[in-house]
């Protein structure tokens, strides 16, 4: 059935419960960035994120017998705030089925507005799956995240919004895409109404469903998914979003963990408001794009899509933030195990700020160091680096996009392992952050085989992060696999990883 969405979207019924959010101009970051840029400020609705419009604008259209009857939804957060909203607002009974990693604000936030939270499975999937299952089970509505009509056409009051706001000719519009409501929404209202406008959607690199679906032609389920920007980490995206985002959007962009981490930073630095990971996706877009295309003088238009974020996450995304802004580098060496090395080695950073140094005496003749070094431009200052460090005797290894390195090694006190250690071999593994977690997974493990070296870092994300050595014979190599494998967790084997080589081998 073909839908006029631009007709749906100006009589959606959105505002019974959502705002008409303000288009902020980045004053900071338009002087940085050489371009002209505004945030469309979704965070400030009520529920902290757009999800409000188009889980009300469906919901509003039930009849009395289906509110009798109550609501169930599937959500990693944000949806699940606005569809609890929506009940109370509509005086129906909702039940919300969350993934048990869920940050704690998204939960507490349902539960304070009267929903039913129910935790199942690891991923929005999961969820989804079991919320259906209660809809059929209990005769209640499901209420879809993102592939329904009026979803869409309540997100895409966003477009219709900015279309009124705007004082001046945009040159682009970037959207957050997780299952494709937001950017399908605002797609089928600009290109209807002003087509010179580009649409360009944004996803983050471990989860990046649409740019696979439209790159593929079809829908595709990706068999993995990252969760750090847990807001829009879908495997596969929805049906009616696909068709309409095939139509729409002319361009597709991912983006990493560092650069989401480096775009949070950015929108409190110009407006003092902290965006969740997936609400900052846009703004790394936008990034990207202006250096991928070198661009100048334009008007961009970025969607931040919520603030619902843990607290205890911050640290990890400020961690993160200025690799993410190319504005560090981690080096790692070998110098000579004598007085006056250490120095020597500073000297040949240069001129330049530490932001860490880790030392650890390996034997008699040398000595391994990790630097973490502050640069103003990563794309000519790392090179100038490494080939400094070159010249004067050293054999530097950039380990800035070695995630072992990142997450690990930086904060471990240690060095290679004694005589001792046979067989070593390095993993590392992801399992969902919760109570009990890290207790079954060293259960499941440390008593069949001798772990040499183990790290875990609790830093408030969704999933927590184990670097484990562990002797292991060639003739277990097999069994331990299979034992791996009744875990579901995701690993892999780090042994070859140059890092583990330098520092800890």
């Amino acid at each position: 059935m073909k839908h006029n969405y631009v007709e749906m979207i100006r009589d959606a019924n959105v505002y019974d419960v959502a705002r008409k959010t303000p288009l902020d101009f980045a004053s900071l970051l338009s002087q940085r960035l050489n371009n002209q840029i505004w945030l469309k400020r979704e965070d400030m609705q009520s529920v902290f994120s757009y999800k409000i419009r188009g889980a009300y604008n469906l919901m509003s259209s039930l009849t009395a017998a289906e509110l009798a009857a109550g609501v169930v939804a599937a959500s990693a957060g944000n949806h699940a705030q606005g569809v609890a909203l929506s009940a109370r607002k509509l005086r129906t009974k909702a039940i919300i089925v969350m993934p048990k990693t869920t940050p704690s604000i998204k939960i507490d936030a349902v539960f304070r507005l009267g929903g039913e939270v129910v935790l199942h499975g690891n991923s929005y999937d999961d969820a989804s799956e079991y919320a259906k299952s209660l809809a059929s089970e209990r005769t209640l509505t499901f209420i879809p995240p993102y592939d329904h009509p009026l979803v869409i056409a309540g997100q895409g009051t966003v477009g219709l919004e900015i279309l009124e706001q705007a004082n001046s000719e945009i040159d682009a519009i970037f959207v957050p895409v997780g299952g494709g409501g937001l950017v399908s929404g605002i797609g089928a209202y600009i290109k209807e109404v002003s087509p010179t406008i580009k649409l360009i959607g944004v996803e983050p690199a471990e989860a990046a469903s649409m740019t696979a679906a439209l790159g593929s032609g079809k829908r595709v389920s990706l068999e993995e998914i990252g969760i750090f920007a847990d807001g829009a980490a879908v495997r596969q995206v929805g049906k009616e979003n696909f068709l309409l985002a095939q139509r729409h959007v002319d361009e597709m962009l991912t983006v990493t963990i560092d650069e989401i981490c480096a775009a949070v930073k950015d929108i409190f630095e110009d407006t003092r408001s902290i965006a969740e990971p997936a609400g900052a996706l846009s703004l790394a877009g936008v990034k990207q794009y202006i250096s991928k295309y070198q661009i100048k003088e334009k008007h961009f238009v970025s969607i931040l899509s919520g603030a619902n974020v843990n607290f205890d996450r911050l640290r990890h995304i400020a961690e993160l933030a200025e690799l993410g802004e190319e504005r560090e580098v981690l080096i790692g060496a070998t110098i000579p195990e004598k007085p006056g090395s250490f120095r020597d080695f500073c000297h040949a950073l240069g001129p330049r700020l530490i932001t860490e140094f880790n030392y650890r005496k390996s034997n008699a003749v040398n000595a391994s160091v990790f630097a973490g070094v502050k640069i103003k431009d990563r794309e000519s200052e790392r090179s100038t680096l490494i080939n400094n460090l070159m010249s004067k005797g050293y054999d530097p290894i950039d380990m800035t996009d070695d995630e072992v390195a990142k997450m690990h090694l930086r904060f471990m006190v240690g060095g290679p392992s004694s005589e001792d250690v046979k067989n070593e071999r390095l993993l590392r593994f992801e399992f969902p952050e919760r109570a009990g977690a890290l207790m079954l997974f060293l259960s499941n493990l440390g008593s069949r085989w001798n772990i040499s070296l183990f790290h875990y870092r609790n830093h408030g994300a969704a999933y927590g992060r184990v670097l484990m050595g562990i002797e292991l014979a060639e003739r277990d190599v097999s069994e331990f696999k299979d034992e791996i494998g009744k875990l579901n967790m995701s690993y892999k084997d780090e042994t070859d990883n140059p890092a583990y080589e330098l520092f800890l081998r």
